[in-house]
């Protein structure tokens, strides 16, 4: 009989399975140590590599005339005629929110919007459908509560409206609920840009903040030659720019 009191595995503890412990094994050509076993448990959990539900993301259609950017790139883009394209981003956000409500949600919003800029898009409305266990257990309510303002707050900031969504509340999402978000954007066709960048020559510029030691604090964004100039940040985005303190003031 297995002994039950023995120590958990160390790659088990990190949520890698034997058999991908096994394919580490034959790409290292050796045992791998801690430090790579939690790189390897990050790439290759859900959150980085979708490892669980690819399988079923693959089964929906992503290839029409009108479909212009399908996987692989920030977010999907499709022509909806007149010379207007349209972007659209969904992240989902479920751990980090059961763990810190408010920033696991206004961090989900953010990925997505920084997405639909990533495309050339300019994001003009975001969506929310949450899942919830039920208001009468404290911690639910606290989950609930700290998700709703991550998702008005960080939307909010920036100018970009929550304009629909659903709240379901079930025993099922006590401790874990799922806050999925999702971002719709605009631009005339011609301004796509592409995260690719193909062929020798290209230039990548680093803008922006340093980071912090702390490895938190930096702000930055890439142009690569040949790729549209970014247009002047809006009004309002540089009203919240500016209110914001700077790191060497704080």
């Amino acid at each position: 009989m297995p002994d039950d009191s023995a120590p958990e595995p160390t790659h088990r503890a990190l949520g890698l399975t034997d058999d991908e412990l096994s394919m580490i094994m034959t790409t290292l050509g050796r045992e791998p140590n801690h430090l790579e076993l939690a790189m390897y448990s990050v790439m290759w959990s859900e959150h980085c590599s979708y490892k669980s539900s690819r399988i079923h993301l693959k089964r929906f259609p992503s290839k029409a005339p009108h479909v212009l950017i399908g996987p692989g790139e920030g977010a999907g883009v499709v022509d909806v005629g007149d010379g207007i394209a349209v972007a659209i981003r969904i992240e989902s956000h479920n751990h980090p929110s059961a763990i810190e409500p408010y920033q696991g949600a206004a961090t989900g919003v953010g990925g997505i919007l920084r997405d639909i800029f990533s495309m050339g898009a300019r994001p003009i409305a975001v969506m929310d459908p949450l899942r919830f266990g039920p208001l009468d257990d404290p911690r639910s309510r606290w989950i609930a509560e700290g998700v709703v303002s991550g998702v008005s707050g960080y939307g909010n900031s920036v100018g970009v409206p929550t304009v629909g969504g659903e709240t379901v509340f079930d025993p099922t999402y006590v401790g874990n609920p799922l806050v999925n978000v999702l971002c719709l954007g605009v631009m005339p066709r011609e301004r796509l840009v592409l995260g690719r960048a193909e062929g020798p020559g290209n230039l990548a510029v680093l803008l922006g903040a340093s980071t912090g030691r702390d490895g938190i604090g930096g702000s930055r964004s890439w142009r690569l030659r040949g790729s549209p100039i970014p247009r002047p940040m809006p009004r309002s985005d540089r009203a919240c720019r500016s209110a914001t303190p700077s790191r060497r003031s704080a």
